[in-house]
């Protein structure tokens, strides 16, 4: 009777295709990153100075808060 191992401990270097794979993987974490601060930039400037006052932010705190 056979015996497969299935189970593989990830130690030493990974394989080009796990390599490309994690670097797309980043790429479209970073792209989704970079949009959701794009669309809460537009939203937080679409306010006007005084509903950003309700929420307790000025127009020069938009860039800070959004990063």
């Amino acid at each position: 009777m056979a015996v497969m191992d299935t189970f593989r401990i990830a130690s030493g270097p990974t394989s080009i295709a796990g390599r490309i794979q994690g670097f797309i993987a980043n790429l479209i974490a970073a792209i989704i990153s970079w949009n959701d601060t794009r669309l809460e930039r537009r939203a937080l400037n679409a306010l006007s100075d005084r509903e950003l006052a309700d929420i307790g932010l000025s127009r020069g705190a938009i860039e800070h808060i959004s990063k």
